[in-house]
Formats: structure tokens, C-alpha cells, sequence
């Protein structure tokens, strides 16, 4: 891990406002925005730098013991300085410092992007087999002026004559415990410590512009209607050039003429003459994968699943492929003309079958009693 002073390009007994200007310098430098994806990892490590150097306690740890301090204080017990003054904090609604050891530093004005959702279409075939998707939608991008830094090219923030760039101010107010110092963001810079008189014209200080922005996204095999497909660091841009947010996409299947989805597995159906049904046959079924070879066995009864294999929807979970399940309804005539009915007759007697004559299905209270005593 390199030193954070040299991450930013400072001496050891660089200013605030040196650490932060050499900041800004690098960040624009390195923003994967301008730099390319391949400076991500760089651009991290100057901002944990810049975060570390930038606040008086966490600085003054890191020359202590470097990033090992820092990480022993994340994970030690509770200050009772610090949470005394948190206590307070809350009551009163402001930073407090005392006795105590309570300290406040300015807030950046940098804000991670928020995250965003867009809606993407997709055809059961790409839900199957998967599909590179090429979606526009509107989100912010680094401003090409100031890069981010939100100033007109050429200037710098200056800090605040109201705090003296801490971003606080300090009231003494008196308490039931005694003296008390409170305090509260500045009111001149908000608690920035520093202050932007020369706003960057092209993006009105926010070190961001809106824009239309055309990616390719990967939909999975195995994406289904609902379903959010996560895409890190694709959402926009947030204020003075802040890392980009999430991209989610939420997916919408759209229905299929043929194959009906259930989960992993497609159903479809066909309907054969009743003859067909008894004697089999083969025939040919367009599917995802294209014609397939179907067989109908002799017997076939209706309602019979005839099951391929492989033939339906990618799993996302796990490899392979769901069934593609071909659902048999036998179609009897309603009509039959004179050589059909003799040819089925024939064949009735033929295989020994009885035709069921017509019976009563029925009894009244009257009949019963009628077979019962033997009356006509």
C-alpha cells in the first residue's frame, strides 16, 4: 500500500488547503469518466487517501501509526469523549465540542451518484439463451469544463471567512452541566469550510451535467419477468464528479406466441386425430433450439406430456437447461359420414368391444316401490 502523501503528491507538513487542491488536481486526472475503467482502482486509493488526510483525527492517527492505526480505531471500543459529544449532537440538533474531545470537520461536497433503475424489453428467446442488450437512458456525466471540481477553469474555492474553512461555528451556551460549547454549519459556506465564487458556467456549480448515455448490458440466461439485473457503476454521476451509482435493470419478458414459461421449463400444445393417437407417428416441432423430431407413441392417450430434454430455458443458478414439455390433446370427430361410421364399427367389433346401449339413469320414488311390491 503507498503512502497517502505520496497518492496525493504532498510533503508530510502540507496544509489543508494543499492536500485538498492536489486533490481535486488528481481526481479530474484520474476519474474513470476521463481516465478509463482501468484507473477505477487508482482513483479509489486517492480518495481513501484524500479522506484520511483531509480530517485532522484520522491524519494525525495515520502519522502515528499509518493505515494500521486507522483500522485499530475502527475496531476498538467506544471513546467516551466521542460518544458523550454524539450523545449531544443529537439532543441538540449541532456538532459539540468540549472538555470532552468532540471535533468536527467540514463535510465534502462531493456525493456518490444515486442509483438507477430502466426498464428493458426482452423476447423469450434471449431470456433462454441469454442476450447483450444495448439500452440509452438519461443520467449525469462528469461536466467537460471544470471536470468535476465545480469552479470556473482557472479558479479554486477559498476558505470561508466565517469558520476559517472548519465548516463549523462555536456558540457558548450555558447548561445544567456548566459552560457548553455548541456548534453548528457555518451558515456561510454550509458546512463546507470553503467557499465557490466562481461557480463553473457550464454546469451552474455542480460539477455535473445531464446527458444521454448508450451502454451494452448482459442479460443472463435464465432472466425472467421482475427480475433486477444489477450493473455496478453504470447510474449517474453524482455531484462535484462523485462515483457513479448502480444501474439496475428491470426486466420485462415478453409473452410468446407458441411456448408458455413456467420457470425453467416451456409448454406448448397439439392436437392429433384419434387415429394418429392410436397408431403414432413422427413429425417435425419448430422449438428455441429450431426443428426438432417429435414421436407420437402408438397409444397415445389424451393429456400425455411428451418431455425433450434441454429444450427449454437457461438456469441462472446452475448449468444446464429446462424440458420443453409438448402437451398431446386427441381430437375426436363429431361428425362422421356413412364409410368413416362403418369403418369404425368394424373396428369395434373387430377389438370385441360392447356398445353400451341407452339405459334409465334414473329412478323415481313410485318405480322403486313398484319393482319392490311387483306392481304393474
Amino acid at each position: 500500500m503507498r503512502d497517502y502523501y505520496e497518492v496525493l503528491g504532498v510533503q508530510r507538513d502540507a496544509s489543508p488547503e494543499e492536500i485538498k487542491k492536489a486533490y481535486r488536481k488528481l481526481a479530474r486526472q484520474l476519474h474513470p469518466d476521463y481516465a478509463g475503467p482501468d484507473s477505477e482502482e487508482a482513483f479509489k486509493e486517492l480518495s481513501v487517501a484524500y479522506e484520511t488526510l483531509s480530517d485532522p483525527d484520522k491524519r494525525k492517527m495515520y502519522d502515528i501509526g499509518g493505515p494500521d492505526a486507522l483500522r485499530g480505531a475502527g475496531g476498538g471500543g467506544t471513546d467516551f469523549g466521542s460518544a458523550f459529544a454524539e450523545a449531544f449532537s443529537s439532543m441538540f440538533g449541532g456538532g459539540f465540542s468540549s472538555a470532552f474531545g468532540g471535533a468536527s470537520t467540514p463535510q465534502s461536497r462531493v456525493r456518490a451518484g444515486r442509483d438507477r433503475q430502466v426498464h428493458v424489453d426482452i423476447t423469450l428467446e434471449e431470456a433462454a439463451f441469454g442476450a447483450k442488450k444495448e439500452i440509452e437512458y438519461s443520467t449525469y456525466a462528469v461536466c467537460d469544463v471544470c471536470g468535476g471540481s465545480m469552479c470556473e477553469p482557472g479558479t479554486s474555492p477559498t476558505q470561508c471567512g466565517s469558520c476559517h474553512g472548519s465548516g463549523f461555528v462555536t456558540r457558548v451556551q450555558n447548561s445544567i452541566l456548566g459552560r457548553m460549547q455548541m456548534q453548528s454549519p457555518c451558515p456561510t459556506c454550509q458546512g463546507y469550510g470553503d467557499v465557490i465564487s466562481s461557480p463553473c458556467h457550464n454546469c451552474a456549480g455542480q460539477g455535473r451535467v445531464p446527458t444521454q448515455r448508450t451502454i451494452t448490458v448482459n442479460i443472463p440466461a435464465g432472466a425472467s419477468e421482475g427480475m433486477q439485473v444489477r450493473v455496478s457503476g453504470e447510474s449517474e454521476v453524482g455531484v462535484g464528479g462523485g462515483p457513479r451509482g448502480d444501474l439496475y435493470l428491470a426486466i420485462h419478458e415478453k409473452k410468446h406466441p407458441v411456448f408458455e414459461r413456467r420457470g425453467d421449463d416451456l409448454h406448448t400444445w397439439i392436437t392429433i386425430p384419434m387415429t394418429t393417437a392410436a397408431l403414432g407417428t413422427e413429425f417435425e416441432l419448430a422449438t428455441l433450439d429450431g426443428v426438432k423430431g417429435v414421436t407420437i407413441k402408438a397409444g397415445t392417450q389424451p393429456g400425455d406430456d411428451i418431455v425433450l430434454q434441454d429444450l427449454g430455458v437457461g438456469r441462472l443458478q446452475r448449468a444446464g437447461r429446462g424440458a420443453l414439455h409438448v402437451h398431446v390433446d386427441v381430437e375426436i370427430p363429431k361428425r362422421l359420414d356413412s364409410k368413416s361410421r362403418r369403418l369404425l364399427e368394424e373396428l369395434a367389433d373387430a377389438r370385441g368391444e360392447v356398445r353400451v346401449e341407452p339405459h334409465r339413469q334414473h329412478t323415481s320414488f313410485f318405480d322403486k316401490l313398484r319393482d319392490t311390491f311387483g306392481a304393474s
